[in-house]
C-alpha cells in the first residue's frame, strides 16, 4: 500500500494455510464485510474514510489508534439475507414484500436496503435486503446469537437464503472452524430445508380480501354510472377536397412534397390516435373505441396533412396489454380514413420494438406495413444516429411511400455555453438525411425543451441549409406550445404536429 501511495481505506484480500499468507488482491474501497471489523475493534470504518478524504489525520484528528494499540474484541459473525432461492441454484427471486419482520437484541447489528413490509424488489439490482451482525464474546455464542437472529425473521412475499444460511451456521463443520472453500459444494444437506406453510399470513391476505372486495361473484355490486359520450350528429362534407393521401396515390411521394410547397397555410398532422393516448394513457386506448370516431376525424378534419395512429408503442401494448392485433387496427384506419395519410412511429433500427433488428427485418416490416395502409414512416433514433436510420428511409422509398427522417433536438441553441448540439449540428444532420433520400425533415421536440427564439432561428436555418419540407413535433411541457409554434410558422415551418381531441390536448401537454 505504501509502494503505490494509497492512503485511504481499503481491502486486502489473502488466503491463509497455516502460518502462510498468499495475497489476492486489494480493493481501494470498504467490503460489504467491513462490518465484522467494526464490531470487534469498536472503530467507524465509513465515518474514517469520510475523514480521510477530508484531509484529516488518521491518529491525530480521528482518533485511531497505531496498528500496535488497536485491540480486538470478542468474534463477530455476519451473514447477508438475500433474495435468493437456494434451491433453485440461487436464482435472484423477485416481487412484492407482503410481510418483514427483523430480529434485534444486545450485540446484534442489522445494516438494512430496501426491507420492508410493501417493498417491491425488481430484477434490476442486487438481491441483498439486509445484513445481519452478531458480536459475542466466543465463536459459539456468537453462533447462538446469529442462529436466533435468523429463526426471529420473518420475510414472506419472496424467496429468501435464511433457511440455507441456518443450516450453515449450525452445521458442526463450519461450527468448529473447519470449513473450506468448498464446504458448500460436498455438503449437499445443506440444501435440506423444512416446507414453509405460511399459514398466519395467508389467512391475514384472505380476511383481508373479502373484507374489502367481497366475495366475487356473490356480493351485489353498484354499477358505474359514465356519461354517454357525445357524437357529432351533422358533419358538413368539403366537396371535391383533395388530400395529401389523394396526391400520394396520384403523383406518388415527390409530388406530395411538390405539393406541400405549393400550400400557403401550415399543415397539421393529429398526433390524437397514437402519441397522445401514449402520453396520457399508457397506449391503451383500444382499437375497437378508436373504430367510433376514425371516419368522423377523417369527414370532420379533411384538411389534415396526416393522422399519427400507429407505430411507437402502439404495436407491442396490442400484444401485451390490449390483447389485439396491431395489424388489424391499422387494416381500419385504412378503411375508416381512405382519404387521409396515416402515419407511423418507427424506430429506426428498432422499427417498433426494443433491440436491433437485422435489415430484412426492417425492410419486410416496412413494405408490410405499407402494403396495410401506411403512407408516412416518421423514422428516428433516439441517440440522432444516422446509420440506423439509413436502411429504414431507403427501404420506404424503395415501397413507395413517404419517408419522413426525424432529428431529435436536445439542449439549447441559443446559449452559447451549450454548443455540443449546435444549430450547426442540426443543419450538416438535415443536410446528411435529405442526401439519403428523405422526403420530409421532422423535429422531434418530445421533451418540450425548443423555446419560441430558438424555433425561429433554428426552422429559418434549416430552410436555408436543405429543401425539403419540414414537420415540427413538440409538447405543451412548458406552456410554451403554442408561441413555439407561432415562432415557427412565421419562420416558414411547413408541417406541425397537434392534437385535435381538446379534452385529451389540455392534459397530455401537446398544442
Amino acid at each position: 500500500m505504501k509502494h503505490v501511495g494509497y492512503i485511504n481505506a481499503g481491502t486486502v484480500e489473502f488466503l491463509v494455510e497455516g502460518d502462510k499468507f498468499y495475497f489476492i488482491e486489494v480493493n481501494p474501497r470498504v467490503q460489504v464485510e467491513h462490518t465484522i471489523t467494526e464490531m470487534i475493534t469498536n472503530l467507524d470504518i465509513v465515518t474514517t474514510q469520510i475523514l480521510i478524504a477530508q484531509g484529516k489525520d488518521l491518529h491525530k484528528e480521528i482518533g485511531i489508534p497505531e496498528q500496535k494499540d488497536i485491540r480486538f474484541e470478542g468474534v463477530a459473525i455476519q451473514c447477508r439475507v438475500t433474495t435468493e432461492d437456494p434451491a433453485n441454484n440461487f436464482m435472484p427471486d423477485t416481487g412484492k414484500i407482503d410481510t418483514y419482520r427483523s430480529p434485534g437484541g444486545f450485540g446484534v447489528r442489522l445494516d438494512v436496503g430496501n426491507a420492508y413490509a410493501g417493498a417491491v424488489v425488481p430484477p434490476y439490482f442486487d438481491s441483498l435486503l439486509v445484513k445481519v451482525c452478531t458480536h459475542a464474546a466466543t465463536f459459539d455464542q456468537a453462533i447462538q446469537k446469529m442462529m436466533r437472529c435468523l429463526k426471529e425473521f420473518r420475510v414472506r412475499g419472496v424467496k429468501t437464503n435464511i433457511l440455507f444460511m441456518r443450516n450453515v451456521v449450525s452445521h458442526p463443520a463450519f461450527r468448529s472452524g473447519e470449513a473450506k472453500t468448498t464446504f458448500i459444494d460436498n455438503t449437499p444437506e445443506l440444501f435440506n430445508f423444512p416446507r414453509i406453510r405460511d399459514r398466519g399470513n395467508k389467512t391475514m391476505k384472505y380476511i383481508g380480501e373479502i373484507t374489502i372486495n367481497g366475495f366475487p361473484g356473490i356480493e351485489k355490486q353498484k354499477k358505474p354510472f359514465y356519461n354517454e359520450p357525445r357524437m357529432p350528429q351533422h358533419i358538413q362534407a368539403t366537396p371535391d377536397f383533395v388530400s395529401a393521401k389523394n396526391i400520394l396515390d396520384t403523383k406518388g411521394a415527390e409530388g406530395v412534397v411538390e405539393w406541400i410547397g405549393q400550400q400557403k397555410n401550415v399543415l397539421l398532422t393529429d398526433t390524437t390516435f397514437r402519441d397522445a393516448h401514449q402520453s396520457l394513457l399508457a397506449t391503451r386506448v383500444r382499437t375497437h373505441d378508436f373504430k367510433k370516431i376514425a371516419a368522423l376525424t377523417e369527414a370532420g378534419l379533411p384538411q389534415l396533412f396526416s393522422s399519427e395512429m400507429w407505430g411507437g408503442a402502439t404495436f407491442d401494448v396490442a400484444y401485451r396489454f390490449l390483447t389485439e392485433d396491431p395489424w388489424e387496427r391499422l387494416r381500419m384506419f385504412r378503411k375508416k380514413m381512405p382519404n387521409t395519410l396515416l402515419q407511423m412511429l418507427f424506430r429506426g433500427s428498432n422499427a417498433v420494438g426494443y433491440s436491433n433488428y437485422p435489415d430484412n427485418v426492417l425492410e419486410e416490416f416496412i413494405k408490410e406495413s405499407a402494403a396495410q395502409g401506411i403512407d408516412v414512416f416518421r423514422i428516428f433514433d433516439s441517440l440522432n444516429w444516422v446509420p440506423q436510420m439509413e436502411k429504414s428511409i431507403q427501404a420506404v422509398r424503395d415501397t413507395g411511400k413517404i419517408a419522413e427522417a426525424t432529428i431529435c433536438y436536445t439542449g439549447d441553441i441559443n446559449d452559447p455555453t451549450r454548443q455540443k448540439y449546435s444549430v450547426q449540428y442540426y443543419k450538416d444532420m438535415a443536410k446528411e438525411l435529405q442526401n439519403l433520400g428523405a422526403h420530409i425533415i421532422a423535429i422531434k421536440d418530445m421533451a418540450g425543451l425548443l423555446k419560441p427564439q430558438a424555433a425561429y432561428r433554428l426552422i429559418s436555418e434549416l430552410k436555408d441549409t436543405i429543401d425539403v419540407p419540414i414537420h415540427l413535433h413538440t409538447h405543451d411541457t412548458s406552456g410554451n406550445g403554442i408561441i413555439t409554434y407561432s415562432a415557427a410558422t412565421k419562420a416558414g415551418v411547413d408541417i406541425v404536429d397537434v392534437l385535435c381531441q381538446r379534452s385529451v390536448e389540455q392534459r397530455v401537454n401537446q398544442v
